[in-house]
């Protein structure tokens, strides 16, 4: 059976952040990510985690400006500093919320670097959160996000992302496999998801178009679900936008995710 994480960034925007988590639990989720906890005390974060007996799935790296368009600092010579500094502060959260992956959005080329130097930092960077890393069980997931929602991001496919889990060359460094993003960039989500599969470490999931939930696009997520109860044991992350209402929403789990009520 597949297993769900409720993504707190996108869905029960009805409420405040701190009381989506009773909400995710109240509708049968056992685990939940995000974009960032970094505006909101750990402790905090915590006690919700513990009262709604959740698992911390996953969240990102700080990511720069995220309301101002950055998605993302670590392809940036000039700002190397700023995404170090951030690994640090990834882990004290992640250390402290057990959370066992985090997600590396690298950036959009903005034309002030070289394509070689914008992939060397990402490489160093990598290799730096790595290093950090080495002595926890903490996975680091590299995303790539689609061009028409988010124009000249450096990784917008599943080989080039794969190109450079296999240059790193760590079992600690794994492909974040947004489903949305590559059925806009290259479709042909089982075959690829197959290809791929030693090297996904976390797999999310979205409707096309619209971002909305599964089953409201042209995405076979039927099929897909029942492929990946077969074939992927990890979790999958629902961070769509919700067309109205997000409890009545999730009907689709039920109908075509896999999942008894």
């Amino acid at each position: 059976m597949n297993k769900y994480a409720a993504n707190l960034s996108m869905l029960f925007n009805e409420v405040e952040f701190l009381k989506k988590f009773t909400l995710a639990k109240e509708n049968g989720f056992e685990g939940v990510e995000y974009l960032f906890p970094y505006d909101f005390d750990k402790d905090d974060i915590k006690s919700e985690l513990e009262k709604n007996s959740l698992k911390q799935i996953l969240f990102d790296f700080p990511a720069g400006d995220f309301a101002s368009g950055d998605r993302g600092i670590a392809i940036f010579p000039d700002r190397k500093s700023e995404f170090q500094e951030g690994v640090h502060k990834a882990l004290e959260y992640a250390n402290h919320l057990n959370c066992e992956r985090l997600t590396v959005l690298v950036g959009i080329d903005n034309g002030k670097f070289k394509k070689s130097q914008l992939h060397d930092t990402l490489i160093e960077n990598l290799n730096y959160a790595s290093d950090v890393l080495k002595n926890t069980n903490i996975m680091i997931l590299v995303e790539a996000l689609n061009t028409i929602d988010a124009p000249n991001y450096f990784v917008s496919n599943t080989e080039h992302s794969r190109k450079i889990i296999d240059e790193i060359n760590l079992d600690s460094v794994k492909v974040q496999y947004d489903i949305y993003h590559m059925q806009i960039m290259e479709g042909d989500i089982i075959r690829t998801f197959d290809n791929n599969k030693d090297k996904i470490g976390h797999i999310q999931i979205a409707d096309n178009p619209g971002r909305n939930e599964p089953g409201s696009g042209e995405i076979n997520y039927e099929n897909v679900f029942k492929h990946l109860a077969k074939n992927y044991n990890g979790w999958i992350g629902c961070e769509y936008a919700p067309l109205g209402d997000t409890v009545k929403g999730l009907s689709w789990i039920h109908n075509i995710g896999g999942k008894s009520a």
